[in-house]
């Protein structure tokens, strides 16, 4: 019977992808317990392959960083190699250590520049400014004597100062990376920032179920997976991977009787219209940066000011251009702004001018663009804004995403007006549920969000 399906699609089934999809289709047809719903039945089968199954990611995204490389050393590789996270090797694990203690914990973009920020903050919600009143540039480092000069605590609710958010975004980034601060800092100085700790893998017998439940309800977007006979890596999964697998699978029967649905029947998006988080195209690119770490999103549309048609997107991946592209801001003008304090008591009113950089969300997406058309390089940011209708199918988001190389996709009504928001982990979070009890101690001597993270 495989065989019959297999030469009906010919070369289509050739990729390694699709071979996979035929493992799922032949298990599917084995289970004929008439009680099971589809998802059951295909959390059945997931249940039933090995992640070791899983194709291998290029070679050149299965990097790992030492412990002792330097901010600067990390973003670089990560850039180079064109991945937003990589595993952390402790240098001072002896040779024949188990994967357990080899690994300390997965390094990110977004975890530098968090990290970065915050010691410049204080731990009581306090301007930076307070914390370090008095210490010479010297001590602290240009890039954060940059930044304590106005940054509000990310617990404080609400919009940055203009004053704040435009010296973050400008002036900021350009002394980090040019300072000792940046290119001294040590990877394992800033494991307080890592999403996991001490480091979550998966083994080559752990189910394909596992591997999709982690990518989706427990929020990870890659996943290690650990030969423990070499003690290393042996492959990273990552939720891109896994949509583009399922697209590989169109045309099998499993697929089909879920893909076929439509986003409404399926319950997409999950989010309604006004609880989608955005940034107005005016506002300051940091404060796109923050509202997604204190939402803990991805991304977020930019919304033209006094509408709901979104001009375009922000992704979580694109604060690399803080600080692989300073010079993007060099294109902008100084922006004059007079602030007017009042005094409650004496009635007077102070008058303050701030000279400083600043860029918009909208004039940093044109910027970033320019960018990456003039390095030639390709990335989702040159595809503009991808929209999808409620009556769209799953399987035709999937391709959507898949071809674009997204991470999300906003749906829209016929006005072109935004009415919600689809994730690679919506997507994976609708084609199978955890069994209770599933997980058992698995997550046992590994906390997700530690105490300390800063994501």
């Amino acid at each position: 019977m495989a065989m019959m399906r297999e030469s009906s699609r010919g070369s289509g089934m050739s990729s390694p992808e699709a071979k996979l999809g035929m493992q799922v289709e032949d298990l599917w047809d084995m289970i004929l317990e008439p009680q099971l719903s589809p998802t059951e039945k295909l959390n059945a089968c997931f249940e039933n392959i090995p992640v070791s199954a899983f194709p291998p990611a290029p070679s050149s995204q299965v990097i790992e960083i030492n412990s002792d490389a330097s901010l600067a050393e990390a973003v670089q590789l990560m850039s180079e190699h064109k991945v937003l996270s990589a595993p952390v090797v402790d240098v001072d694990a002896p040779k024949d250590a188990s994967w357990i203690d080899r690994y300390i914990g997965i390094v990110e973009f977004v975890g530098i520049v968090v990290w970065i920020l915050h010691q410049s903050e204080k731990e009581d919600g306090s301007d930076g400014l307070e914390l370090l009143n008095g210490e010479p540039e010297a001590k602290i480092g240009p890039a954060v004597a940059a930044a304590v000069s106005g940054v509000s605590s990310p617990r404080k609710r609400g919009n940055l100062s203009p004053r704040s958010a435009a010296i973050i975004s400008g002036k900021f980034f350009e002394a980090l990376t040019s300072s000792d601060f940046y290119r001294n800092t040590k990877v394992c100085d800033i494991s307080g920032s890592f999403r996991w700790a001490p480091f979550l893998a998966l083994q080559k017998a752990n189910s394909f179920l596992t591997m999709l439940l982690l990518l989706s309800k427990y929020r990870m977007k890659s996943i290690p997976v650990v030969d423990p006979g070499e003690g290393k890596i042996d492959n990273i999964i990552t939720q891109s991977a896994v949509i583009h697998m399922l697209e590989e699978c169109s045309g099998l029967h499993w697929f089909e009787s879920w893909g076929t649905k439509k986003l409404s029947e399926l319950g997409l998006p999950l989010m309604k219209p006004s609880r989608i988080f955005k940034v107005y195209e005016d506002e300051t690119v940091l404060q796109a940066f923050k509202l997604m770490r204190e939402k803990r999103v991805g991304g977020v549309p930019v919304v033209e000011r006094g509408g709901r048609k979104a001009v375009g997107n922000i992704s979580i991946r694109d604060i690399q251009f803080l600080l692989i592209a300073p010079e993007i801001y060099k294109n902008y003008r100084l922006v004059e702004l007079f602030f007017f304090v009042g005094d409650s008591i004496s009635s007077r009113v102070t008058f303050t001018v701030y000279y400083y950089r600043s860029i918009t969300a909208k004039n940093f997406l044109t910027a970033v663009r320019s960018y990456l058309e003039e390095h030639k390089e390709p990335s989702p940011l040159l595809n503009g804004m991808v929209t999808c209708k409620r009556e769209n199918t799953i399987k035709e988001v999937i391709v959507m995403l898949n071809s674009k190389k997204i991470h999300r996709i906003y749906v829209v009504d016929d006005d072109g007006n935004l009415e919600g928001v689809i994730t690679l982990r919506d997507i994976i979070s609708k084609l199978v549920h955890e069994p209770r009890g599933y997980f058992g101690d698995f997550f046992d001597g590994v906390l997700p969000l530690p105490e300390n993270s800063r994501v």
